[in-house]
């Protein structure tokens, strides 16, 4: 089961308020990769290998975060701080291979650039190792994590994610794993394609 950091609202009011998922109790078999699983993002122990990532120039081309290594911690434990959004590392067999943050888009900045629903849940997914990259991956653990989100999480009825539009192959990967583009937004930092995933009773 995931679970959510709940805080008590106007008269007692529980809110549903930061996505929190279960370290390493979803284990996906992916064939030909392994066994997928997830666990909350440890700075001291994934700093470097997250600053390494970073610093990838396919990486850096999108994220935009060819950062220091005191900066990349800076910016991690804005995240581990967050009170809507939360860092994971992703791993296959035990190897650290991605980078994933989850979080309330209905909370989140993004909100203010498309009609966000209540409980919408929004991911970032970073794969690091250039192995990882082009080869169907991506499609599937999005798929995986989208659709585990949704079954665990009742109030969310979609989960939404805003590549760039100039990611093309991302956004190939994204749709061929259930999302659809609803539209382009003019974000601060982008033009993003909003990309959707709804909740459906059978996929």
């Amino acid at each position: 089961m995931l679970a959510f950091a709940k805080l008590h609202g106007p008269a007692g009011k529980v809110r549903v308020n930061t996505v929190l998922l279960p370290d390493r109790r979803a284990p996906v078999d992916l064939p030909d990769w392994g066994r997928f699983s997830l666990r909350r993002l440890d700075l001291d122990r994934d700093l470097d290998v997250v600053h390494a990532w970073m610093n990838d120039p396919e990486v850096a081309r999108f994220w935009k975060m060819p950062w220091a290594r005191e900066r990349i911690a800076s910016y991690l434990r804005e995240q581990q701080r967050s009170r809507h959004s939360t860092p994971y590392l992703g791993e296959l067999d035990g190897v650290p291979m991605s980078y994933w943050e989850v979080y309330r888009a209905d909370l989140d900045p993004l909100a203010q650039h498309y009609v966000a629903r209540e409980y919408d849940v929004g991911m970032h997914m970073l794969l690091g190792p250039a192995e990882c990259r082009g080869r169907g991956l991506a499609t599937s653990l999005l798929r995986a994590m989208s659709t585990w989100v949704l079954d665990a999480y009742p109030d969310a009825g979609r989960v939404v994610g805003e590549p760039d539009v100039e990611n093309t192959r991302v956004i190939r990967a994204i749709e061929r794993a259930g999302f659809r583009r609803a539209e382009d937004l003019d974000l601060p930092n982008k033009r993003a394609a909003l990309m959707i995933f709804d909740r459906l009773i059978e996929r």
